[in-house]
């Protein structure tokens, strides 16, 4: 008998190949989904871990570190027993004080990437400025820090927030200015924190607003601490909505500082 001819040119034998093979991409694909996935949640849970809010331990923590830990040696003994006096008295705060590289300055804005939260958190130390205190009263805080030493734990975010959300290169400063006396009503000593109000302008991408805030204030070892977080909403700012892709974020963060002062020279 003569040869049947396929007349599609198909080998029969083919035939049960094909759905394996495409078994096999479904597989495949299933699986970089998994990975892709795994990476992303890997990322938000465990490599996204951003830094808790700046808070009063914070402060207290911030100070300490500024305090010089070689204890003084033998020669440098008092002759006499009695106990040693506080460091700084309260009339020895009076003057002009500059921010130590113990401060932290920054933002805080939550997002959500993909459905999963996380939360946005950017600092610098590279801070520049003045507080004057005249007995239990701030007369001037100025504050400077350089937008392009703001920092996150993710280099892409940073590009952005350098780029088209707060325009480094043509707005190179974020400052904040008081316009008000801060009334402290006195000097806290030890481990004692006070609480005050603040009242100044803050000035983000060029756009300058009056902001009202809370502040807490402790000395340490012959410094200053002084700690507090400032609302921002964007649009007060001109600072369009970062979301975009899958990165969705709220209108609004925060300005969160830790500024460790110490006698200005």
């Amino acid at each position: 008998m003569g040869s049947v001819c396929n007349p599609c040119g198909v080998n029969d034998l083919d035939a049960p190949a094909r759905p394996r093979r495409l078994r096999w991409l479904l597989i495949g694909a299933a699986g970089l989904v998994v990975v892709v996935l795994g990476a992303f949640l890997l990322y938000v849970f465990v490599f996204d871990d951003a830094p808790d809010a700046l808070d009063a331990d914070d402060l207290s923590s911030a100070l300490v570190a500024t305090v010089p830990a070689t204890p003084p040696s033998a020669t440098d003994a008092p002759t006499d027993t009695a106990a040693p006096s506080d460091p700084v008295t309260p009339t020895g705060f009076d003057g002009d004080w500059a921010p130590t590289e113990a401060s932290e300055f920054g933002y805080r804005v939550d997002e959500v990437i993909a459905g999963a939260n996380v939360t946005a958190v950017g600092r610098s130390n590279e801070i520049d400025g003045l507080l004057t205190i005249d007995g239990t009263t701030a007369t001037v805080v100025d504050i400077e820090v350089m937008v392009e030493s703001i920092r996150s734990d993710d280099a892409l975010r940073d590009a952005q927030f350098r780029g088209r959300i707060m325009s480094a290169d043509e707005f190179p400063t974020a400052t904040f200015q008081l316009t008000e006396p801060i009334e402290f009503g006195t000097i806290p000593t030890g481990d004692e924190q006070v609480t005050a109000t603040a009242t100044g302008e803050l000035t983000l991408r060029g756009v300058t607003n009056p902001v009202e805030f809370e502040v807490t204030a402790q000395t340490t070892g012959g410094r200053i601490g002084v700690l507090g977080s400032i609302p921002v909403l964007f649009e007060d700012y001109g600072i369009d909505n970062p979301s975009f892709g899958a990165i969705s974020v709220e209108d609004e963060g925060l300005v969160e500082f830790v500024l460790v002062f110490e006698p200005a020279t």
